[in-house]
Formats: structure tokens, sequence, C-alpha cells
């Protein structure tokens, strides 16, 4: 029997599976590998924990593999996957081939046809394939700069929207946090959220907290509440991320597939990620906002789980 092994790593969770040639035999989830975020020794950690646990569920020793496919965040840098591999080389001796995490979502998605994959994770990009094999991207390039509509660039925009808010309010912030530790403060729902996760009491120290290079994505899931409670300011951040994504899907429709578009043919595409599984509202809006600008675009509304593309790949390198 011949046992085949795939891992997602990301900016916030390490999915690996184990699988033989047609069955997926076990599952293991731990915690973040983007190198980039936790360091070597975060993602050794989560990496070996995913897979040694995999394996465990799967009743394998991890040296049965045959061969593993690891997508890992920020791996089109020829530095970071090499120490992936390195990495994952350490506990399954087989051959291992690593790929950015788009790549293996575009496989689980579309297998090695054409299509548009948008990934909206801790992270975002927009990765794609025409019919002759020509890629494109757009984003990606990392949450300083660029991550557009990802989980990061949400909780740092409602950050953003919720100081400024309160600049345009007026108020003494001195003034207004005590007012709101007594009661009397219409503090937005939004703000009151972020506070709550970040564990602050006041706006001052909710901007001394985001100045610190905090887990801006650790506030999606309390942006996600006080939006669908009606909160204005959260729906406009929720509503630009959208945005943002459908731009950057976009720019890869336009690169990869003109003629389609001009000619009305319809073009494949799917979604990946926690900001678009946890979030109706950003589906909604997403597929809104890309099927104004590109009507024959075919989008699939179920979120594709790109560990699934690593395994594929894994067994298609075995063969």
């Amino acid at each position: 029997m011949a046992y085949y092994l795939g891992v997602d790593g990301g900016g916030s969770k390490t999915t690996c599976v184990v699988g033989d040639e047609t069955t997926i035999l076990a599952a293991f989830t731990a915690g973040p590998s983007n190198i980039t975020r936790v360091g070597e020794a975060g993602a050794r950690e989560a990496l070996h924990q995913a897979i040694e646990s995999a394996c465990v569920a799967a009743q394998i020793d991890p040296r049965q593999v045959r061969s593993a496919c690891i997508g890992a965040a920020g791996a089109g840098r020829r530095e970071i996957a090499s120490t992936v591999g390195k990495l994952v080389a350490e506990i399954i001796p087989c051959e291992i081939e690593v790929v950015g995490d788009m790549e293996i979502a575009l496989a689980a998605a579309f297998g090695s046809g054409p299509g548009v994959m948008v990934i909206a994770g801790t992270g975002s990009i927009a990765y794609g394939r025409d019919a002759r094999g020509k890629t494109a991207r757009a984003g990606g390039w990392g949450f300083a700069i660029s991550d557009e509509g990802s989980a990061h660039w949400i909780g740092r925009a409602a950050v953003s929207a919720v100081l400024r808010g309160a600049d345009e309010a007026g108020e003494d912030p001195v003034e207004r946090d005590q007012a709101e530790r007594d009661g009397l403060s219409s503090v937005s729902r939004l703000a009151r959220e972020l506070k709550t996760v970040w564990g602050v009491d006041t706006l001052q120290q909710l901007a001394s907290k985001a100045n610190l290079h905090p887990d801006f994505a650790a506030l999606y899931p309390a942006i996600l509440v006080a939006a669908e409670s009606g909160d204005v300011v959260a729906r406009d951040v929720i509503a630009r991320a959208a945005k943002e994504l459908a731009q950057l899907a976009g720019v890869v429709l336009r690169r990869l597939f003109p003629q389609d578009l001009s000619a009305g043919s319809a073009v494949p595409m799917a979604i990946a990620g926690g900001v678009f599984r946890h979030a109706a509202m950003i589906r909604e809006l997403f597929y809104n906002g890309v099927h104004a600008a590109n009507p024959n675009v075919v989008l699939n509304a179920e979120v594709v789980d790109p560990v699934q593309g690593a395994l594929q790949l894994a067994r298609r390198t075995a063969s």
C-alpha cells in the first residue's frame, strides 16, 4: 500500500492529510507554520505536530509515506521553500515537493485545468491558470504592504476606522474613556468588540496595542460579530475588504482570460480561506463585485479546502 501526504501551512493553522491512492485516511490541524510570522522554530513545531499526528491517526509510520506535497505561504521565495522542505524531511524521508499555498488551492479547485482562485485567510492572493498553462497572480506581497482583504487587513482597517471615528466625534479621549467606564458613553459595538479581544479598556490603549505589531487577524471574528449586529463601521470595513478581493480577482482575469471575457465565454473561479469560509456577507459582496465587472465568471459557491490539492499533487508527483 502506498501512502501520500499533503500539507497546507498558513499564518493561522497547519493542516495535514494522509491518504492512499484514492482515500483520505486521516487529517490533523496544528498551529501556524508561516515562517515569516512564526519563525523557523515555530514552523518546525507546527509542521512536525501536524504530520506526526496525522500519521498516528492514519495508523502508519511517517517513513511509509511515498511522497508529500507541502503548500506553504511564501514558498514562492526559494529560501522559504528550501527551509520548509528541510523541516519536513526531518520526519518523513521521502520525495517532498514544496509549492505556494495558492498552487495547492488551485489544484483543489480545478485539478490541472484553467481557472482563477482567490484566497483570503490571514493573508490574501489571487492566482490563476489559463488553458495553455500560463499562470498569473495578484496581491500576496505580505501583510505590511499588501494582503488586501485578508483577515490581517480587515483587523487593521477596523482599528483604524474606530480611531478615526473617535477623532471625528471630537470628544476628549480621556473624558470619553471615563464616560464609557461610567456607562454613559455610546461607544460603537465595533470598538467594544475590538477592545475585548485585545484585553484593553480605552481607545488610547487600543492604539498603543495596534502599534506593537499585534495579531490583527485575531480581530476578524469580533469584526464579523459587530457587522452582523448592524455596526455601520464594521459593515463598511467588510464591504471594502470584499471590494479589494474582487479587484485582485479582476487583475488575474484580465491577464489570463482577456479573450474569454470579451467573447462572453465562461471563466471558472473559486475561493478559499477563512475570511470567505466564515462570512457569507463577504462571499456575497465579493461575487457581486466580480460579476458586475465580469458577468461571464462562474463562481464555485463552495469554499475550497486547499489541503485536498496538496494531496492530489503528492499523488501526481509519485506517479
